[in-house]
């Protein structure tokens, strides 16, 4: 009686320890799944966002970061060239839904602040940046994108292809991972931002 007890005892357990482990597995494939379907890497390929991102470096994008909220100033998003879809761009957003901005050969406003962009342009205040010199009042669906590298990538940003569509945006790039001695989390600058009023 204690033999057959002591069998059944032995067998149930290893029909639990079977059913823990499937479970786990079960939660380990659903992890990566998760990951993969709200991640991606991206290699940069030039030095349109220089010096915050370097060429060969490798970002990773988080695509559920605006399911349920749009990108905010000075975010780094990836988005698709409206003139080109099938060409993947990381841009900074300068303007959001509401905001009028002004752009001039030397400055770039928001809702009537001035922006000193130094921290991630790399310009000095006054110097020329931009060929570009027009103004827009952005609608619901729209966000102005601009490259940190001004005066050598205004066609691949809204300068170029005008306001950017929230159909064209993936997600936001969060940190550099590779190379590894390089890893850092990619600064949004929400001081540059800080003082310009919403719409």
């Amino acid at each position: 009686m204690m033999r057959t007890s002591t069998l059944n005892r032995t067998a149930v357990e290893r029909r639990a320890h079977l059913m823990r482990e499937l479970v786990e597995v079960l939660l380990f494939v659903g992890i990566v799944f998760a990951a993969v379907s709200v991640t991606q890497s991206f290699g940069v390929v030039d030095s349109s966002m220089a010096p915050a991102l370097q060429l060969s470096q490798r970002v990773l994008v988080n695509k559920s970061a605006y399911v349920l909220a749009n990108p905010s100033r000075g975010d780094v998003a990836l988005i698709a060239d409206p003139q080109n879809p099938s060409q993947l761009l990381l841009r900074r957003v300068i303007a959001v839904p509401g905001d009028t901005i002004l752009v001039t050969a030397t400055t770039v406003s928001v809702n009537g602040v001035q922006l000193d962009e130094h921290a991630y342009t790399g310009i000095a205040a006054g110097q020329p940046e931009s060929q570009f010199i027009g103004k827009y009042t952005l609608s619901a669906d729209q966000f102005w994108v601009m490259a940190d590298g001004r005066l050598a990538w205004a066609t691949t940003d809204s300068r170029g292809f005008g306001p950017l569509s929230r159909k064209n945006i993936i997600g936001r790039a969060e940190f550099v991972y590779w190379p590894l001695r390089q890893f850092h989390w990619i600064e949004t600058y929400s001081s540059v931002f800080s003082s310009v009023p919403s719409r």
